[in-house]
């Protein structure tokens, strides 16, 4: 049944775009195939997204806060700088292993939109940065600030090159890797410097 509040019809869209995006690819994925997934009509999409660049930084946007929402749960239940670092870990082995994991959005978002200066690229990297900068948060409350965000790169880039590796059909080695590392990468920084 076709939502029918103005916000519950755009986020209907939104949905349906996502998960035409997430397998197929931004510019693989035509609006007419988004209205025909939707079930709306063209008139409904074009009232909501004016061009499909906003509809491809609004389903980019929604899945980044349901990304924070689902890490805010994940934190609230760990006590350590590492504990919090490991159930984000632990939620990326969760999303390798789901059968619909088709690696990440973000990451396919910076790479068909490669200009800096595009609404897309800059809603993807915004997500990375924001990742990051959460990481750098939580090694905040045990170390400098310093050496956080030097950590906190780290980190990312761990996570990434997982979430490649698990793309690529090697998701038990991507995240057994990835924990020894980032075991490793956090051991190094509790050495005083």
């Amino acid at each position: 049944m076709m939502p029918s509040s103005p916000s519950a019809k755009r986020q209907h869209v939104v949905d349906s775009a996502y998960s035409l995006f997430k397998r197929d690819g931004f510019h693989a994925t035509g609006i007419d195939r988004i209205i025909a997934e939707a079930d709306i009509a063209k008139m409904t999409m074009y009232r909501h997204f004016p061009a499909k660049d906003d509809l491809i930084v609004a389903v980019l946007g929604h899945r980044a806060a349901r990304f924070e929402r689902q890490l805010d749960r994940l934190a609230a239940s760990a006590d350590t700088a590492e504990a919090k670092i490991f159930t984000i870990l632990d939620w990326h082995e969760r999303w390798f292993r789901d059968p619909d994991f088709h690696g990440c959005l973000f990451a396919h978002a910076l790479a068909e939109f490669g200009d800096p200066d595009h609404p897309v690229f800059k809603a993807a990297s915004r997500q990375k940065k924001g990742l990051r900068a959460r990481l750098r948060a939580i090694l905040e409350e045990e170390m400098p600030s310093e050496r956080a965000e030097g950590v906190a790169t780290a980190l990312l880039m761990l996570i990434e090159g997982a979430t490649l590796m698990a793309q690529m059909g090697e998701a038990d080695a991507a995240i057994a890797n990835a924990r020894k590392a980032a075991s490793a990468i956090l051991a190094g920084a509790r050495v005083p410097q």
